[in-house]
């Protein structure tokens, strides 16, 4: 099961209002390694920052794939040049 931020910041907010991490877990169905690695990334964050961030890794991850296609372009050019000089 997928889980929205909404969600996620959810059960973290039960966590810190004092929950069990092992009742939150068993109670959403996640381990409680998954509320851990949760909490790493969406602790202390707000519903709206915690889109924002969603947004800022899918653009970080695009703006990559296009650094590595450059990269592989460039790098068959300069094959190309040296095979012809």
């Amino acid at each position: 099961m997928r889980f929205t931020e909404e969600q996620i910041i959810g059960v973290l907010k039960e966590a810190e209002a004092g929950a069990k991490t092992a009742g939150l877990a068993r109670r959403h169905g996640v381990s409680e390694a998954t509320i851990y690695n949760w909490r790493s990334k969406y602790g202390g964050l707000e519903i709206s920052e915690a889109r924002r961030l969603k947004v800022l890794e899918s653009e970080n991850a695009k703006l990559k794939r296009l650094l590595a296609d450059a990269m592989l372009d460039q790098a068959a050019l300069k094959d190309l040049l040296a095979k012809r000089f």
